[in-house]
């Protein structure tokens, strides 16, 4: 019988050469986007829709979301190579997120001095990422201080909030909260 080709650290990050996704990944990615978008997994789980940079189509990435300090956030455990990332970055931060419904929202990046402690609560809540991102998900903060740079970290704010001056974890950007619609 055939062995399940995500079975160890090792097989999720052979799924990912030089930071892109092989076919495989590419399949997975599109059957838990459609699971994600319709609901089925908890609501941290998400489907994100993006204007592809290249294209000009409507791309899909299935997510896992962080929540910390009574909001969500997305991280990329590609780091900032990340396809994902470009696109947002190329739109300006606009993008839906699919979760039984659609929701308009603006990503903003989050300063590389304030990301650790939401870089380590996505490794406790998001297990795929793990053999990704390089630091154990119970590690002190210093340690995700280290590569928090590498790792770019976006604060989901609805569509319709004031754009902050700079995205930050204080609690005063984002009208999303934890028990918000998302």
């Amino acid at each position: 019988m055939a062995t399940w080709p995500v079975h160890s650290a090792w097989a999720l990050r052979a799924m990912y050469p030089d930071g892109r996704a092989d076919a495989t990944a590419r399949r997975l990615a599109r059957l838990w986007a459609g699971v994600f978008a319709r609901g089925l997994a908890p609501r941290r789980w998400v489907t994100l829709e993006v204007t592809g940079r290249q294209s000009g189509r409507i791309v899909r990435f299935p997510l896992g979301m962080a929540d910390w300090d009574g909001h969500w956030y997305l991280v990329p455990m590609l780091g900032e190579r990340c396809n994902w990332v470009q696109n947002v970055r190329a739109a300006n931060g606009r993008a839906v997120l699919r979760h039984r419904g659609a929701l308009a929202c603006r990503l903003a990046e989050v300063p590389a001095g304030e990301r650790s402690p939401i870089i380590r609560r996505y490794l406790q809540q998001v297990p795929g990422a793990r053999p990704h991102i390089p630091v154990d998900p119970h590690a002190p903060l210093t340690e995700f201080d280290a590569i928090a740079s590498r790792y770019p970290v976006f604060l989901v704010l609805p569509d319709d909030a004031p754009a902050p001056a700079a995205a930050t974890t204080s609690g005063q950007a984002s009208g999303l909260r934890q028990s918000g619609t998302v």
